[in-house]
């Protein structure tokens, strides 16, 4: 990565600066602390919220340090609250190009941040209408294992579900005939929703086809449906099976869901549930390269 030092990197620390100084520590869960000194955020909170070091956003604002990379724009424009523009002009400042939608570093809707973050005692996280993972709160890293790592066409879900074998064992067996078919039914409804310009979803979908017989098969069937809800078994490496609902909250144009987890009633799945936020991600293994 390259050195900053440019009249953009010392606009770079600045922009940071004025964001982190409008945002109270509630609007992104943190405590106030009765002796705070500053209105806004400290750099330790950023720092933290961003999974960076503190040393290193010091740099940030300072106009100094290491170029950031794409992932950490991302990590920061969510830490920040910025809107699609303020992020965009932060890739600017940081001579990155800003990345097409629908990826894994895409901007998430604040809207579905704001409600990601109300949400601390259930599992919870936000995606893309081609299942794409853009941000997990803890619960949901310690049921469904952390989505960060992957990139490129691995950073979907739905892609991995059909090319790559172990993306499966997160659910039984029995299940994976019915996951498949509802998965190729939302991608067709996904699709047909997006702009007829876009390529994203066009060329998913031929590369799923050339990859998996099972996936052109099931595209043959013309199915459709968006996945608005489901009754979902999970294997859990250390709990076991769980039996949850997976609701969805659909953004305004439709690109971003906000899926959360319930308890299926009737099981014992509330207890096991509990215990995530005893067990956290110590014991869950990391699916992530």
């Amino acid at each position: 990565m390259g050195r900053m030092g440019s009249a953009k990197y010392t606009e770079l620390g600045a922009f940071l600066r004025s964001r982190r100084g409008r945002i109270r520590p509630a609007d992104v869960g943190l405590p106030a602390g009765p002796r705070r000194r500053v209105p806004g955020l400290r750099r330790d909170e950023v720092a933290q919220l961003a999974g960076a070091s503190v040393d290193y956003y010091n740099e940030l604002e300072r106009g100094a340090g290491s170029q950031p990379s794409e992932q950490m724009i991302a990590a920061l424009a969510r830490a920040l609250r910025l809107t699609a523009d303020e992020r965009d002009y932060l890739y600017h400042l940081a001579g990155r190009p800003v990345p097409v939608p629908g990826g894994a570093a895409s901007h998430v809707h604040p809207g579905m941040l704001d409600l990601l973050q109300r949400m601390p005692s259930t599992p919870a996280q936000v995606i893309t209408d081609l299942h794409v993972t853009l941000v997990q709160n803890p619960l949901a890293v310690a049921l469904l294992g952390d989505h960060s790592g992957f990139r490129g066409t691995r950073a979907s879900f739905l892609h991995r579900w059909f090319t790559e074998p172990e993306a499966r064992q997160l659910y039984p067996e029995a299940d994976h005939a019915t996951q498949s078919r509802a998965f190729v039914a939302d991608l067709r409804a996904a699709a047909a929703r997006r702009d007829a310009k876009d390529t994203e979803a066009a060329s998913m979908i031929r590369a799923l086809l050339h990859a998996s017989p099972e996936f052109a098969a099931l595209w043959a069937d013309h199915d459709v449906a968006f996945r608005r809800e489901d009754r979902k078994r999970i294997r859990h490496p250390v709990l076991g099976l769980l039996e949850v609902n997976c609701l969805n909250l659909f953004s305004e144009d439709g690109r971003q869901r906000l899926l959360w987890f319930t308890p299926a009633l009737g099981t014992d799945s509330a207890d096991l549930l509990d215990l995530l936020a005893v067990l956290g991600t110590q014991d869950v293994v990391d699916p992530a390269p």
